[in-house]
C-alpha cells in the first residue's frame, strides 16, 4: 500500500506525443495524479515528477519521444521521470538505458501510474514494467479537454487488424471497449464542466463492441440523447466500418457533425492488398459517394501513405489519380517508415527517400487544391461555429459543424457558443473563411 502523504505538495509535468488518443490518456493519469495529491507544476517552475506519454507510429515518431525524454530531463533534472505510451511498450529496455529515465510503463500499466511511483527517488537505472502484448485486457476510460473548447472521449482502445505497415496492434493490444452506459455517463460529466463538442476517439473506433457485446451505431445513438452537448464528432473510423446505417444516422442525428475521417492508405487495389487492408477501392468510393448523396456539405478528411514496400511507380500513378477523382475535403499525407517485426518488411520492393519525398509533395499539392475548392464552394452558406477560446487579442477562431475554420474579431462573449454565421472569405493571414454575422 503507497502512502499518499509522500505526494503532498509534489507537482508534476506532463509531456505528450502522437494522436488525440494518447491526450485523452495523459489527461486521465494527470487525473489519478491529481487525486493523489500531485498538482501540475506551474510555467517557470521545476517538476518533481515527469511523466511523457509516447507514439511510435513511424520511426520519426520514436525519435521524437526520445527527444522529448530528454528535454523532460533537461528542463527538470531532479525529476522522476516516468515514459509511457506505444513506444515504452515496444521498446522499454531502450528507453530504460536513457539517462534520467527512472520508471517505463507499458500499454497495461500506463493509467495506474500511482501504483508503481514507490518513494518517488531517482533510481541508478530505468525500471521496466510492462506486459506481454496478448495480457493487455484493461480498458480505462479517459477524456480530456483540450486547450480550446473540445472534449476527447476514448471509447475504444487496441486492434484486431494486423496491418502489415503497422505496430499498433503490438503496442496497444486486442480491441477493446467501455460499456455505452459508462461513456455516456462521461458524455453526461462532460456537459457539467461546461463543454460543448466532444470527439469520439479510439484505436479502431468502429470496432466497437468487442468487450460489451454492443454496437457502435447503438453508442452513438445514446450519446445523441445526451441534453447539452452541441456536437459530436467520429474520430478516424476504417472505411469497411462505417457502414451506411451509420452514415444515414448522422446525417439525421440532431448533435453529430456531418465530419468524416477514414484511412484510405492507398488507392491501388494491389497496394491495399499488400498492406492487408480490409476494403477496395470500390468499397471506399462507394462510402464518399453515399456521403456526398444525404450530406453534400459534409467535410471527409483522408489519411495516406507514400512510399510503402512495393509502391511501384504505376501502382503510384493508379492511387494519385484513385484520390484525384474522390469528393473529397483534405489529405493526411504519410511517408512510411519501415517498423520492425511488420510484415511488411517480407515484401521486395522497397522505394527510396527521394521518390517519396517526391510523391508525398504530389498528393499534398491535390490535398491543397481539394481543401481550397471546398472552402470555396462553402462561401455564402450559412453555418453553425463553435468559437473557442483564443490566446490572440485581435482575433478568434473557430470550427463550422463541417469543419471549416472560421474567424472574427475577437469577442469573449461569444468564446464557447455555438452560432449561427454566413461564411465569408478566404483570408491568408487568418488562414481561415470569415464569419460574418
Amino acid at each position: 500500500m503507497i502512502d499518499h502523504s509522500i505526494f503532498q505538495n509534489k507537482t508534476a509535468a506532463y509531456y505528450t506525443l502522437g494522436c488525440k488518443l494518447n491526450f485523452a490518456e495523459t489527461s486521465a493519469i494527470g487525473r489519478q495524479l491529481y487525486n493523489a495529491g500531485i498538482t501540475r507544476v506551474r510555467k517557470g517552475q521545476k517538476a518533481d515528477i515527469c511523466v511523457i506519454n509516447t507514439c511510435s507510429v513511424t520511426e520519426l515518431a520514436d525519435k521524437k519521444g526520445r527527444q522529448a525524454i530528454r528535454k523532460a530531463i533537461h528542463e527538470n533534472p531532479n525529476a522522476f521521470v516516468v515514459v509511457t505510451g506505444c513506444y515504452a511498450q515496444l521498446k522499454p529496455d531502450d528507453i530504460a538505458e536513457i539517462e534520467g529515465v527512472d520508471l517505463v510503463l507499458g500499454a497495461e500499466q500506463k493509467l495506474d501510474v500511482v501504483k508503481y511511483l514507490d518513494d518517488l527517488r531517482k533510481k541508478d537505472k530505468g525500471e521496466v514494467v510492462t506486459s506481454k502484448t496478448h495480457r493487455i485486457r484493461s480498458f480505462v476510460h479517459s477524456v480530456s479537454a483540450d486547450d480550446r473548447t473540445r472534449y476527447f472521449l476514448k471509447v475504444q482502445d487496441g486492434c484486431d487488424y494486423f496491418c502489415s505497415f503497422c505496430t499498433i496492434p503490438f503496442a496497444r493490444g486486442r480491441s477493446r471497449n467501455g460499456s455505452i452506459a459508462d461513456l455516456v455517463k462521461q458524455a453526461e460529466q462532460v456537459v457539467q464542466e461546461g463543454g460543448k463538442e466532444i470527439v469520439l476517439t479510439g484505436v479502431n473506433i468502429g470496432d466497437f463492441g468487442h468487450t460489451t457485446k454492443e454496437s457502435f451505431i447503438d453508442l452513438l445513438k445514446e450519446l445523441d440523447n445526451v441534453e447539452g452537448i452541441e456536437r459530436y464528432r467520429i474520430s478516424s473510423i476504417e472505411p469497411n466500418l462505417l457502414t451506411d446505417e451509420i452514415i444515414d444516422f448522422v446525417a439525421e442525428s440532431k448533435r453529430f457533425a456531418p465530419h468524416f475521417h477514414m484511412p484510405l492508405q492507398a488507392g491501388s487495389d494491389a497496394v491495399l492488398s499488400l498492406m492487408k487492408r480490409k476494403y477496395d477501392t470500390a468499397l471506399f468510393r462507394h462510402k464518399i459517394e453515399k456521403i456526398k448523396t444525404i450530406l453534400p456539405d459534409a467535410f471527409i478528411g483522408v489519411d495516406v501513405i507514400v512510399g510503402v514496400r512495393g509502391e511501384t511507380d504505376n501502382y503510384f500513378d493508379e492511387s494519385k489519380n484513385f484520390i484525384k477523382s474522390l469528393d473529397i475535403s483534405k489529405l493526411h499525407v504519410f511517408t512510411y517508415s519501415e517498423r520492425p517485426g511488420t510484415q511488411a518488411l517480407n515484401i521486395d520492393f522497397a522505394v527510396d527517400p527521394k521518390t517519396k519525398h517526391a510523391r508525398s509533395k504530389a498528393l499534398l499539392d491535390i490535398s491543397d487544391e481539394k481543401h481550397r475548392c471546398f472552402m470555396e464552394s462553402m462561401k455564402g452558406t450559412r453555418k453553425k461555429v463553435l468559437f473557442e477560446h483564443t490566446k490572440y487579442g485581435k482575433s478568434m477562431h473557430g470550427f463550422t459543424e463541417n469543419y471549416i475554420k472560421l474567424y472574427s474579431n475577437y469577442d469573449p462573449a461569444n468564446i464557447n457558443r455555438v452560432i449561427e454565421v454566413e461564411v465569408g472569405e478566404y483570408d491568408e493571414d487568418e488562414m481561415a473563411m470569415k464569419a460574418i454575422f
